[in-house]
C-alpha cells in the first residue's frame, strides 16, 4: 500500500471515529441528548445524518475564491429550531477580497412599506445578508464560543435598504471598504474592533469576514417565490480550483468529521446548560433559560441566543402538552415588526414538521382577534380553531416565536407574549367569540398549500 493510500485510510478511520463519537449525542446521558423515547431516538438519528448530509457539502465543496451559496439549513437538515419560514442560505468567502453578487425576483414594493402586488409573484416578505468572522455557530462544539469577541459581524444589509431596479435586478458588493465609484448597495467584509480576540491575542484589530450568510423569509406562502442570487470573487471569475490532493481529501475527511461531532456535541449542551431545558443548573443563563409552560425574557439576536438573524427579537419556552390539553399563546405586538412568527420544535431543536402539518404560523397564516391579540393553539388534536398549531403527538416541544424589526425598538415598545394551558374540551372557554374557525376540509387545503410551497421552495431544478 503506498504512502497516499494509507495516510487516506487513516484519516476515513479517525472520521469513523468521528462520527461514533457524534452518534453517542444521541444516547449517551453525559452528552446531554433529548429524553430517551423511543420517537426521541428515532428522530435524533434523522437529526445526526441532517449535519452529514451539511458537513459532506461544507468540508468538501466550500471554495471561497469561486463561492456559491449553499442551503445552510433545509426541510433535510433540520436544528437550532430553524424557522420553517426561512430559506438559510450561506457561502465562503475571504474578507479581504471583493465580491459581487447578482440577485432577480419577482415583485417586491413591499420591501419599501408599500401595499404589496395584488396578484403574480412576489418576491419573499423579507431578506437580509450578514457577514461574518468565526465559526458557524456549533462548529467549535464548546460553549466557549458564546463568549463576546469570538466572533464579529462586519455588515449586513436588509430588504428595507436593498436598491432594487424596476425589473427586479439588483447587485451587493461585498468588499473590504467601499470604492469611491460605487454608488450602489455595498456590505463591508472588514471591521476594526477595539477589544483584543479572547483566544487570539496576537491577532491585530482588523477582522475579516469568513462567510456571508442570511435568510430568505416567506410570509405569503402561495404567492412568495424564492430569490435567485449568485456570487463571483471580482477578478476571479473562469478560473479553476486546485486539482485535488491526497492532503486535500485527508483535510477535507478530517473537517467533516469534526463538524459532525462538533455540532451535535454543541447543541446538546446548548439546550441543556445556557438555556435549562431539563431544568437549571450551573451555566443556565437567568432570564434567558426555557422556563416550563412559559416564555423567557425577550432577547435580542446575541451570543445568548446562540447567534440567530441579526434582526429578530426572540423568546422560547417549552410546552408540556398531553391528550386532551391544549396551550393558548397570546402574542401581543406594540410595534408592527417587519416580521412575525412562531412555530414549534422537537427537543433535538429540529422544527416540527411544516409541510404535511401545521407546525408553524406566521403573520399572514395567523388570525388576528378584534382586540389585536394573536391567539395561538398548540394541541396533539385539531380544535377546529383556524391558529391551531400541531404539536404532532410530542409531550414536550420547543415554543419559538420570532419578530423581525430592521431597527430594533426601544424595550419598551418590544412584544409580550404569554401561554396558559387549559383542557381542551374548554378551549372554547377561553378564547374570545370572534375566534376564526376551520373546517376539516379546509384544514387539508390549508397543508396542501404548505406542501406545495415547500417543495417548491426545496426544489433541485
Amino acid at each position: 500500500m503506498g504512502d497516499a493510500q494509507k495516510r487516506l485510510k487513516a484519516a476515513w478511520d479517525e472520521m469513523i471515529v468521528a462520527l461514533g463519537e457524534a452518534r453517542d449525542a444521541i444516547d449517551q446521558p453525559e452528552l446531554m441528548p433529548a429524553p430517551p423515547t423511543d420517537r426521541n431516538l428515532a428522530e435524533g438519528y434523522r437529526y445526526l445524518m441532517g449535519f452529514v448530509h451539511s458537513a459532506v457539502e461544507r468540508a468538501f465543496h466550500d471554495d471561497p475564491d469561486r463561492p456559491h451559496f449553499r442551503n445552510a439549513l433545509s426541510i433535510i437538515t433540520r436544528s437550532t429550531i430553524d424557522n420553517p419560514d426561512a430559506v438559510y442560505f450561506y457561502a465562503p468567502i475571504d474578507g479581504r477580497k471583493s465580491y459581487l453578487l447578482r440577485g432577480e425576483m419577482g415583485d417586491a414594493r413591499h420591501w419599501k412599506g408599500e401595499a404589496p402586488a395584488p396578484t403574480g409573484r412576489k418576491a419573499p416578505h423579507y431578506m437580509i445578508f450578514e457577514v461574518s468572522r468565526g465559526c458557524l455557530a456549533g462548529d467549535s462544539g464548546d460553549l466557549s464560543e458564546l463568549r463576546p469577541g469570538m466572533k464579529t459581524q462586519t455588515g449586513k444589509i436588509d430588504s428595507t435598504t436593498i436598491e432594487v431596479d424596476p425589473d427586479g435586478a439588483f447587485e451587493i458588493l461585498f468588499a473590504p471598504e467601499r470604492p469611491a465609484d460605487w454608488k450602489g448597495n455595498f456590505v463591508p467584509t472588514m471591521k476594526v474592533v477595539e477589544r483584543p480576540h479572547p483566544t487570539e491575542p496576537d491577532l491585530g484589530p482588523e477582522r475579516y469576514a469568513e462567510f456571508v450568510s442570511g435568510r430568505q423569509i416567506f410570509n405569503d406562502w402561495d404567492r412568495e417565490d424564492a430569490v435567485h442570487f449568485e456570487m463571483v470573487q471580482l477578478g476571479n471569475e473562469g478560473t479553476a480550483g486546485p486539482v485535488p490532493s491526497p492532503e486535500w481529501a485527508i483535510e477535507g475527511l478530517h473537517r467533516f468529521g469534526e463538524i459532525v461531532r462538533n455540532q451535535i456535541h454543541f447543541w446538546n449542551a446548548f439546550w441543556t446548560i445556557p438555556m435549562g431545558t431539563y431544568g437549571p443548573r450551573p451555566g443556565s443563563i437567568p432570564g434567558v433559560a426555557f422556563p416550563r409552560n412559559a416564555f423567557n425574557k425577550i432577547n435580542a439576536a446575541s451570543a445568548a441566543t446562540g447567534g440567530g438573524m441579526a434582526s429578530n427579537l426572540y423568546a422560547g419556552g417549552i410546552a408540556e402538552i398531553g391528550p386532551g390539553e391544549a396551550m393558548i399563546v397570546e402574542n401581543r405586538i406594540k410595534k408592527q415588526p417587519n416580521y412575525v412568527g412562531f412555530q414549534l420544535g422537537n427537543l433535538w431543536g429540529e422544527s416540527i414538521e411544516y409541510a404535511n402539518a401545521v407546525g408553524s404560523r406566521n403573520g399572514h397564516q395567523t388570525h388576528v382577534d378584534d382586540d389585536g391579540v394573536i391567539r395561538l393553539v398548540i394541541a396533539h388534536e385539531d380544535p377546529g380553531v383556524h391558529n391551531w398549531i400541531d404539536a404532532t403527538g410530542h409531550p414536550e416541544v420547543f415554543m419559538s416565536p420570532r419578530w423581525a424589526y430592521s431597527q430594533t425598538p426601544d424595550p419598551s415598545e418590544w412584544p409580550e407574549i404569554t401561554c396558559k394551558k387549559v383542557k381542551l374540551s374548554e378551549l372554547m372557554q377561553h378564547l374570545p367569540a370572534s375566534t376564526k374557525r376551520t373546517t376539516p376540509e379546509e384544514r387539508r387545503r390549508e397543508i396542501a398549500a404548505r406542501q406545495r410551497h415547500v417543495r417548491k421552495r426545496y426544489r433541485a431544478f
